[in-house]
């Protein structure tokens, strides 16, 4: 890196959860991570659904020798909280806002869109299941979907595009939870011995933990709270799981990769980029 963000911050949003602790603990983690690396002036994160929630975050960054804020949201896509309530809790009037003391907030693309995705789902495939021959696996990357039009599933296609493309693996398919082609179709829709699936998402939570496990046929519909550490840690080492007569591995969230530090650093570093080069369109500081 050789950009000088000494005199910068860096806000990384995320969504959190009132019911589940592991939503936000890549964010806390990722924060910790680029805090030690010491590239910013200050690093902090905030919360939609936890404190700090995103209107304390108007009252950081209070000293004056940071003039500038880079807002990163920890986000898979582009949709309703990245285009809406973030501009409107953090007061954004644009790409660029300037406050009254001068400070300038930047609001950066979500981490879901960097091109790295790719890679670090790629990474993901490979760790949960080391040593089975892509040529005779079917990676299944899934997200939530919905018929109110999430994003999530236009950012999910998108990446099953791009590894499709590597013609590496037999088959690459995006999956929803809630619209077509569905998770809980996977046996129909896939033929090889080896099934991967990684979950979309930016943390371990309720979806990972016991919405897809059931949908896949991992979990009974009766199974316990996802509260139940033991059983959510048991979930995740027991792979290969035998269904249908294949061999389908369940990794964790793309999220919890610790790589996604680097993401978001490169989120903040891409905006600042596009800035100097004075490429953003006419009325960027509002």
């Amino acid at each position: 890196m050789t950009r000088d963000f000494s005199h910068a911050a860096l806000l990384i949003v995320g969504h959190g959860s009132t019911v589940n602790p592991d939503s936000s603990r890549p964010t806390l983690a990722h924060t910790a991570e680029i805090r030690r690396r010491a590239i910013f002036g200050e690093v902090a994160c905030c919360f939609w659904k936890e404190e700090s929630s995103l209107r304390d975050a108007l009252f950081f960054f209070q000293d004056a020798s940071i003039r500038e804020v880079y807002v990163v949201p920890n986000f898979i896509s582009e949709g309703y909280f990245t285009q809406t309530v973030i501009p409107r809790e953090l007061e954004l009037s644009g790409r660029c806002t300037e406050r009254v003391s001068g400070q300038v907030w930047n609001y950066c693309d979500p981490v879901g869109s960097h091109p790295m995705m790719t890679d670090l789902l790629l990474q993901r495939a490979h760790d949960v299941a080391p040593g089975v021959p892509e040529g005779e696996t079917t990676l299944l990357i899934v997200a939530h979907g919905t018929s109110l039009n999430d994003n999530s599933a236009v950012a999910a296609k998108r990446e099953a595009e791009k590894l499709r493309e590597l013609n590496r693996f037999a088959a690459v398919l995006n999956l929803y939870m809630e619209e077509p082609p569905l998770v809980a179709d996977w046996a129909k829709l896939t033929d090889t011995r080896h099934v991967v699936v990684v979950p979309f998402f930016v943390s371990d939570g309720l979806h990972s933990y016991e919405d897809i496990p059931v949908l896949l046929g991992i979990e009974p519909k009766a199974a316990g709270s996802a509260t139940d550490r033991r059983s959510t840690a048991e979930l995740f080492r027991q792979n290969p799981h035998k269904l249908h007569g294949r061999e389908l591995y369940y990794a964790r969230s793309i999220g919890t990769e610790a790589r996604f530090a680097d993401v978001i650093v490169q989120q903040a570093e891409a905006f600042a980029e596009l800035k100097s080069g004075r490429e953003l369109v006419e009325g960027l500081v509002a």
